[in-house]
């Protein structure tokens, strides 16, 4: 038996303050641009079952209930209660949050309260870049107050991340860009933009990376599967391999996110690069009853003192359970089999298993 007796969540967003009727948890189930399909709904993917699989014994019912009979359960706990049950039956004990979606999700304090764990937040350079540039009025104070705004984060948050190849696609120049390119590109964005726009501009998100590596936090880089809508041929992490070698040696760890369906591109990165980190999370959340030979893979290229969990969960707290115990499932098939086929020792794998858990992440974020 393969024991992971507590869980790092290196990466994931707060939970949903409000109730929610069938077609909205369902939206926050899967993410999607329209409806399912015909006589179907959203649960009928990898993670819809896995969800009715491991959730509903948290809330008093039995696996594998109606969707409707698991919503009925979680109204009538209310949202408060049936989220404390859900992360505290997770096994999660540390959370770090990326605080950088809009909605109205649990900060990291509330997070940590309700699931009677630890909390740390990630800080997101681009709606940092996108609330200095709301209050600042010329070029000049944008970049005074961004380099200040940095700083500050840095003083506080355990990492930065990144949603660059969400915005433009990964395929960035890998160098910093010069002082002058960035003033050229911070003016036109300046003189576009109105309160709260996005920030796209391919200078500006690599100012904002190169800033972020200036700070020496560990820097998470999305990558695979992401939004509704999104080109995934931009955001295959092999697109990062000249980012990747510009800054080794540099002092700052990188973190591939989520990779799926590149997980293996981002397992090699980080199995050829010292300063490269893989995330197995949301792979497996995505992926369901096939979560083992997703994770199986990962292991196939990357060392193991260099893959972190993550459920990557956002908005549910099913999706923090969902992560945790697919993971915890798919680590022990997957290494409780390389034991029974004598090709690992047992105590082999309950050390590889507690790095993969936590280890791993409380030495690349500095947690106690």
């Amino acid at each position: 038996m393969i024991e992971t007796p507590s869980l790092v969540d290196q990466y994931c967003h707060g939970v949903l303050r409000t109730e929610l009727g069938l077609g909205t948890f369902e939206a926050h189930l899967s993410r999607t641009e329209g409806p399912p399909a015909p006589g179907t709904t959203l649960f009928d993917t990898q993670t819809g079952f896995a969800v009715r699989r491991w959730c509903p014994p948290l809330l008093g019912l039995e696996p594998h209930c109606t969707p409707a009979r698991y919503l009925a359960r979680r109204r009538e706990l209310g949202v408060l209660e049936s989220g404390r049950r859900l992360l505290r039956g997770s096994g999660i004990t540390t959370y770090l949050v990326d605080t950088g979606l809009p909605g109205d999700l649990t900060e990291p304090g509330e997070l940590a309260s309700a699931g009677a764990a630890g909390a740390h937040e990630i800080v997101r350079l681009e709606l940092l870049a996108e609330q200095v540039a709301d209050t600042s009025g010329t070029v000049e104070s944008f970049l005074a107050n961004l380099a200040e705004s940095v700083h500050a984060a840095a003083a506080n948050a355990v990492a930065f991340t990144s949603v660059a190849g969400v915005r433009h696609g990964l395929a960035l120049a890998p160098e910093p860009p010069g002082p002058g390119e960035v003033r050229g590109a911070v003016g036109r964005w300046l003189a576009g933009r109105g309160v709260g726009g996005e920030l796209s501009d391919p200078v500006l998100l690599r100012h904002l990376l190169w800033s972020a590596v200036a700070s020496g936090l560990p820097l998470q880089l999305h990558a695979g599967l992401g939004a509704p809508g999104l080109r995934i041929d931009r955001t295959d992490p092999v697109l990062l391999t000249d980012f990747v070698r510009a800054t080794a040696g540099l002092g700052t760890d990188l973190i591939l996110l989520h990779g799926y369906p590149y997980h293996r591109h981002a397992a090699h990165l980080a199995g050829v690069f010292p300063h490269v980190y893989v995330d197995c999370g949301a792979a497996l959340a995505r992926t369901g009853a096939r979560a083992a030979t997703v994770l199986a893979e990962i292991l196939e290229l990357a060392p193991f003192g260099k893959i972190l969990f993550s459920s990557g969960a956002q908005g549910l707290p099913e999706l923090h359970v969902v992560g945790a115990r697919l993971f915890r499932e798919a680590l022990g098939r997957v290494l409780g089999t390389w034991v029974a086929e004598g090709a690992w020792s047992l105590a082999d794998a309950q050390r590889v298993a507690g790095m993969l858990a936590s280890g791993n992440a409380r030495r690349v974020y500095g947690l106690d």
